[in-house]
């Protein structure tokens, strides 16, 4: 490879290194042309994984500030350019490594720390930042829905429940800071008041209503 050349794949892989939150080096050797086909399309759009010559590697990461590990350029190297989720990346490279054995992974780096290849392994085993988003959404949704459900209830069993709150914040202050679940609980704790005591009764329709008028007493008199 010429010079030119030379200054040329160091200069991208420089900037691939600038523009990614992280990568993966492997050893490919013993992947062909279909299997290293294949491997990209696994890897999606938001992972570049391109053939490396481990001398313009260490140079071009020195030139865009990364320090990676002398062990891990040893042998035929591929790197994984991560711009999207690093979880998915890992997930990604695991999953095709133990169906192609002669893919390795070597370690790495992400956000500027040196990972080894146990470390990416565990990386690969946690939830993807897409479920982990979905989790937080379902969690709020559960909490938003308590307090609505208080919100729209009939006012005397919001009263009960407030009440059956107090008195358990009276024996216990650091109930009013635990969260939902004691409001939760202080409502399944809240009496049900029977329905009559709740509904005023109905004169019968046949009762005369009484009159107090000033004529009848002036008249009594």
């Amino acid at each position: 490879m010429v010079n030119a050349e030379k200054i040329a794949a160091v200069a991208e892989l420089a900037d691939n290194f600038r523009d990614s939150s992280g990568a993966v080096l492997t050893e490919y050797r013993g992947l062909t042309v279909k299997q290293l086909q294949e491997l990209r399309r696994s890897l999606g759009e938001d992972v570049h994984y391109a053939v490396a010559k481990n001398t313009l590697t260490k140079i071009a990461a020195k030139d865009a500030g990364v320090e990676l590990d002398n062990e891990l350029l040893v042998g035929p190297t591929a790197i994984a350019f991560i711009k999207g989720d690093p979880v998915l990346a890992a997930k990604s490279l695991r999953d095709f490594a133990k169906a192609n054995t002669p893919l390795v992974i070597k370690g790495g780096f992400l956000d500027g720390k040196i990972l080894s290849a146990d470390e990416i392994t565990k990386l690969a085993d946690l939830e993807s930042r897409e479920v982990l988003l979905a989790k937080l959404a379902g969690g709020m949704k559960a909490s938003l829905s308590n307090a609505a459900s208080l919100f729209n209830a009939p006012l005397s069993q919001a009263a009960r429940v407030l009440g059956a709150l107090q008195a358990k914040a009276a024996s216990d202050p650091s109930i009013l800071a635990a969260g939902p679940e004691p409001v939760a609980a202080a409502a399944e704790e809240a009496p049900v008041a029977d329905e009559a005591a709740v509904t005023p009764a109905e004169a019968p329709a046949d009762a005369a209503p009484v009159e107090a008028s000033a004529d009848a007493e002036t008249t009594e008199g």
